[in-house]
């Protein structure tokens, strides 16, 4: 009775898929006036502190103060990973606890309460870094540690710690290599994991990490160059730590002077730091990105991008659920979206 039942209605779908052929995602077309001419969609940012223990305190004050520029500046919480090897904050040492300051006016905490760090203590591995960026994740791992970008998608990675020629440290016990990190990076290439990448290292000989990279599309800045030290900017005596990178520090002053309807140009970040101040040289790889840096906004990589519509006519909205009287017409005035606080609010040093 059953196979009675079953051979018609296999033969009536075979008839179906004869006649209107395999389903094709392809084959499904927006409205003209939602397809943008440009490939970029969505922005991610990958954030990793690879260095452990007290006086490597500025690492992680690095990347806290990188990750609350690129969260100002628009990139979700949801878009950001962020690997801290060690806890600053808590450690027995900090004389205020919870804490972590990136200059020493202390001005303000970047280890604030709405910090969401997604791989902490043991979890930032050599293993968990490429697995991150390949997405071979583990069964179970977490949506929040996973990333989850595309080919529309443009990924900002930063890195800091201790490296060498050709490899960065990761807590003292293992390290990966130049060579690894290219090839992690043509993984996420072929598995159209992005369209366009950004990658930024502040380690002593940091522009060894970028020279074996033959992926497209990849604009890398370094700190330093191959037989330089990257050296950090000051010591707080609070703490009685280097408390800032000196590159670091000097890329941050120039981002707190970007919004997130700014006109400032990646190739304008690229000359941050001169030798002058950074005592390294910074390390710049263009070779392998097609467009002219100083015609791409900074946003593009540190900001959020904000599809918009312009329209010349009036559009009406109705509201059925909420009454009109309960709205007050009240002046909007000038916004303050972000309610982030100036991280350098004055110079410090000259």
């Amino acid at each position: 009775m059953f196979s009675k039942i079953c051979f018609p209605l296999v033969v009536l779908f075979s008839i179906i898929l004869l006649f209107y052929g395999p389903c094709n995602g392809n084959e499904i077309e927006l409205p003209k006036q939602f397809v943008t001419s440009s490939s970029h969609t969505n922005n991610w940012a990958v954030l990793v502190d690879t260095s452990r223990f007290w006086f490597n305190y500025r690492h992680i004050a690095n990347v806290l103060s990188v990750y609350r520029s690129v969260k100002r500046l628009g990139i979700p919480d949801s878009q950001i990973l962020l690997m801290v090897a060690d806890d600053m904050a808590c450690n027995p040492r900090n004389p205020r606890p919870a804490t972590v300051f990136n200059n020493a006016n202390q001005h303000i905490n970047v280890y604030g309460a709405d910090v969401e760090v997604d791989y902490r203590g043991y979890e930032v591995t050599v293993e968990n870094f490429v697995r991150l960026l390949t997405g071979r994740n583990e069964n179970g791992t977490a949506r929040s540690k996973r990333l989850l970008s595309d080919a529309g998608s443009n990924v900002l990675i930063y890195l800091t710690g201790h490296g060498g020629d050709g490899f960065l440290k990761f807590q003292d016990s293992e390290e990966i290599t130049n060579q690894e990190l290219a090839d992690a990076i043509e993984q996420m290439w072929q598995k159209q994991r992005y369209n366009e990448l950004f990658f930024m290292i502040d380690t002593c000989q940091a522009a060894s990490m970028y020279e074996k990279f033959y992926s497209p599309n990849i604009l890398a800045v370094a700190s330093s160059l191959v037989g330089e030290d990257s050296l950090s900017h000051h010591v707080d005596p609070a703490i009685g730590v280097y408390i800032i990178d000196r590159y670091t520090y000097y890329a941050l002053e120039f981002l707190e002077k970007v919004e997130a309807n700014s006109k400032k140009t990646m190739g304008e970040f690229l000359s941050v730091c001169p030798k002058r101040v950074c005592i390294s040289t910074v390390g710049v790889r263009k070779d392998l990105y097609p467009k002219d840096p100083h015609k791409v906004p900074i946003t593009d990589f540190f900001g959020s991008i904000r599809p918009t519509e312009v329209t010349l006519r009036s559009v009406n909205v109705t509201l059925t659920i909420i009454p009109e009287e309960r709205f007050e017409r009240k002046p909007i005035g000038k916004l303050n979206p972000s309610l982030f606080y100036e991280q350098f609010p004055s110079k410090l040093f000259a």
